[in-house]
């Protein structure tokens, strides 16, 4: 193998912690309503969004445990442990045994999520020629929306060829073992960061790592700047918080945590971590829910693959002016959809219920709350959470919370083509711009000397906003409604527009040296 090939095969392995990563975030949004079911969670519980975003508070922490330990312990040790605890998790949450043990293994799952975010670009990063770099960093950050999308086909794979719903969750869970273990095999023929050896003073093995990747010559060069970075990081002033937070940081600070409070708050993360659900919210049923989030998924793929190649040609502003217009408009349009929507119980939808729910092999009782809805018979109604409450009360909780979609599926008439059509246009346009915008972004628009910690706490605070957007996401469809909740994700679209307006600059084609005397008040 010659060193390009060499460089970009390790590179893609590592870049499979970003493809775990992408499939343990969505794989949960097909689990979600067969474990609801069997830990007995109501409908609109709190408990089914911690769960669901439980996976971000352990990212959260294992951002902040990340860089320490892999300063430590090496990148590639590091890798190794990430790739464990995404086994660990996998297993654990497959075979949990009530909502408490199913979130710890959720939480440790996001440990790994949290590490594998930073570490995987690290390494690659310092392994990269220059002219390669860019390319390969690149290679994580495309292997995180191919997991998510692996993981809405794996779903729907799942959902089709398992009838148990029981074993459907933990099996959907559980499969993401298998990748798991692949990575951690794969991860025993890449060799160590060869900055981090010549950190730890390994520095006959640190050249022969950068000899297999830049050949004898290049990685005479590579080796004495790498030497002379590391001795200047030593006597260099270390960041510190006050700075950050600085009155001559104000404009940046505000771009920095502006653009990372609205990547969050219009609600992708939502839509990610619920798709089926939100599809089956339009009455759709189960296996079209499924197909139709895989849908989602290959958006995702291609729309991000097209902003690489426009990220640099058109610029950060255009393409944040078109997400954030495609943002606001599409989610618009499903907020009016379901706001239009009817929902009437009459003989045919009943007779079609009690067919389907008998099929089930269901306990008696259900059955006979179920037919307790013909009190509603032929009654008209064109409020969401109206009708949601009535049929609470009228077949029961514990039915309601077992049987809320099927009875939404016979009830509901909604124009789902265009919830389709605007949720594919919702993750494009994220996808687009915002998604991977930010990123780009944040490393721009801070001083080098403050980069690092300030992408940190920018990095924590997007997190915290996803978190919660995440966990209130489904108390907010059974208390506010669909269209409610839409329109409001819509409303913080357009207020991403403007303050794209307002304070975001243009950074295309300007070193950050421009950029820092233009933003940074001396």
């Amino acid at each position: 193998m010659d060193k390009r090939g060499f460089t970009v095969f390790i590179s893609l392995v590592v870049a499979l912690g970003g493809f775990l990563l992408g499939f343990d975030s969505a794989v949960i949004s097909g689990a979600t309503p067969f474990y609801r079911e069997t830990f007995g969670l109501s409908s609109g519980s709190v408990l089914i969004g911690f769960s669901v975003s439980s996976l971000i508070l352990g990212a959260i922490m294992g951002n902040i445990i990340a860089g320490k330990l892999a300063d430590r312990f090496g990148r590639r040790k590091i890798l190794k442990f990430t790739a464990v605890i995404f086994m660990t998790s996998a297993l654990f949450s497959a075979m949990s045994f009530n909502v408490t043990s199913f979130i710890i293994a959720r939480v440790i799952g996001g440990l790994g999520v949290g590490m594998a975010i930073l570490i995987a670009p690290m390494y690659i990063a310092e392994i990269a020629p220059r002219n390669l770099r860019g390319t390969l960093v690149t290679f994580n950050q495309l292997n995180i929306v191919l997991g998510i999308s692996v993981a809405y086909f794996s779903n729907l794979y799942f959902q089709q060829t398992i009838d148990d719903p029981d074993f459907k969750w933990r099996i959907m869970l559980g499969v993401e073992a298998v990748p798991a273990f692949m990575y951690l095999m794969l991860l025993f023929f890449v060799p160590r960061s060869p900055r981090w050896l010549l950190q730890k003073g390994l520095d006959e093995e640190a050249h022969g790592v950068l000899v297999k990747i830049h050949g004898p010559e290049q990685s005479l060069v590579e080796y004495d700047e790498i030497k002379k970075s590391l001795t200047e990081e030593t006597v260099k002033e270390r960041a510190r918080w006050a700075d950050v937070f600085s009155k001559r940081m104000k404009t940046v600070l505000i771009v920095g945590f502006g653009i990372a409070f609205f990547q969050q708050i219009t609600g992708i993360n939502a839509i990610f971590y619920y798709a089926p659900m939100i599809f089956e919210m339009a009455g759709g049923g189960k296996d079209a829910a499924f197909l139709q989030a895989a849908i989602l998924g290959v958006t995702n793929v291609v729309m991000t693959v097209v902003a690489m190649f426009l990220i640099d040609r058109l610029g950060r502003k255009p393409l944040l002016y078109a997400g954030a217009t495609g943002i606001c408009i599409s989610l618009a349009i499903v907020g009016l959809s379901f706001e239009n929507a009817q929902y009437t119980i009459d003989q045919r939808s009943m007779d079609n219920l009690i067919e389907e729910v008998q099929q089930m092999g269901v306990a008696p009782h259900h059955i006979e709350n179920i037919m307790q809805l013909n009190q509603l018979k032929d009654n008209a109604f064109g409020s969401e959470v109206a009708f949601f409450s009535l049929i609470r009360q009228t077949v029961g909780l514990d039915t309601y919370n077992s049987f809320k979609e099927i009875i939404l599926k016979h009830s509901i008439s909604v124009n789902t083509f265009w919830i389709l059509i605007g949720l594919i246009m919702f993750v494009a346009s994220f996808a687009i711009s915002m998604g991977p915008v930010m990123w780009a972004l944040l490393s721009e628009i801070f001083p080098n000397k403050l980069r690092g910690l300030a992408i940190s706490i920018m990095g924590f605070w997007n997190s915290i906003v996803s978190f919660s957007v995440a966990t209130v996401f489904p108390v907010q469809l059974e208390y506010m409604g669909s269209s409610s909740t839409y329109l409001i994700y819509s409303f913080f679209g357009l207020l991403t527009l403007l303050f794209v307006w307002r304070y975001v600059p243009e950074t295309k084609g300007r070193s950050l040296e421009e950029l820092e005397a233009e933003l940074i008040k001396q």
